[in-house]
């Protein structure tokens, strides 16, 4: 009975092994600042690789700040056109097709 236990407890130790190896072996399975430097730290790269990472990493970053800011204005801007419509008693489509006559 006492191997059964010793067996039991070596068995869930591997189980949490291979689980912890599978969350932080791929990047794609990181949830978590930790797992996220194993996985850069199993890359071994370089101080010159970290440091273009980095940079790529910061260029995307602020392209997709610039993408979520952008969408806030865009959603905002059919906001005012909605708000408008309703308070002229129009559709959103009239509204739209009145902004284009004044642009021309």
């Amino acid at each position: 009975m006492k191997n059964d236990l010793e067996l039991e407890r070596v068995l869930n130790a591997f189980d949490e092994f291979e689980f912890e190896k599978k969350t932080t072996s791929d990047l794609k399975n990181a949830r978590n600042k930790q797992q996220m430097a194993a996985y850069i730290e199993s890359l071994d790269y370089s101080v010159r690789r970290l440091k273009l990472l980095q940079e790529t990493i910061n260029e995307i970053v602020d392209a997709k700040q610039s993408d979520l800011l952008k969408q806030e204005k865009i959603q905002t801007y059919k906001t005012k056109i909605i708000n408008l419509a309703r308070e002229y008693g129009t559709s959103y489509q009239e509204v739209l097709n009145v902004m284009a006559r004044l642009r021309k």
